[in-house]
């Protein structure tokens, strides 16, 4: 599964990019976060609790930041494991250009794989929860970031 949008953040490129590589944003702004703490300065390990349909999982997992070119773009991967329920991995490339001075447009790109019990869903339910926690993912950080966030530039 492959989706792409992007948002304008009423807020200067450095400090996007600054919330972008903080943990505590970014627990803030995870849909079903549970937890998230750097282990190194590119890894953070993370507990997600999510409902897809009818299968309610929690995930423990690895998150990787890596191809950093501050504060203009990285890709953040991650991949998880919800026991009987299945697994998640996927990623997205993030990127960041001004739109003058207090603005930011963040354009992502995001690949996603699943598999287990989560993979016998069907994928119409399974693309619509992904857009879904996506869009509630940058809404969030759009809100952390700049307090207002317009959708859809």
């Amino acid at each position: 599964m492959q989706m792409n949008d992007s948002q304008r953040i009423p807020a200067p490129k450095e400090k996007v990019w600054a919330a972008l590589n903080d943990p505590d944003v970014l627990k803030q702004c995870i849909p079903g976060c549970q937890s998230l703490e750097m282990s190194s300065p590119n890894e953070m390990t993370a507990t997600v609790v999510l409902k897809v349909g009818p299968v309610k999982a929690t995930f423990g997992g690895k998150v990787t930041l890596s191809d950093r070119d501050p504060p203009n773009s990285y890709r953040i991967s991650g991949e998880g494991s919800g026991g009987i329920a299945g697994f998640a991995k996927g990623g997205a490339t993030v990127r960041l250009a001004s739109d003058g001075p207090e603005a930011t447009i963040l354009t992502y790109e995001v690949d996603a794989r699943i598999g287990g019990k989560l993979a016998q869903l069907g994928g119409r339910l399974i693309d619509s929860t992904a857009r879904k926690l996506a869009s509630q993912f940058f809404a969030s950080f759009g809100e952390a970031v700049g307090h207002v966030a317009v959708t859809g530039v």
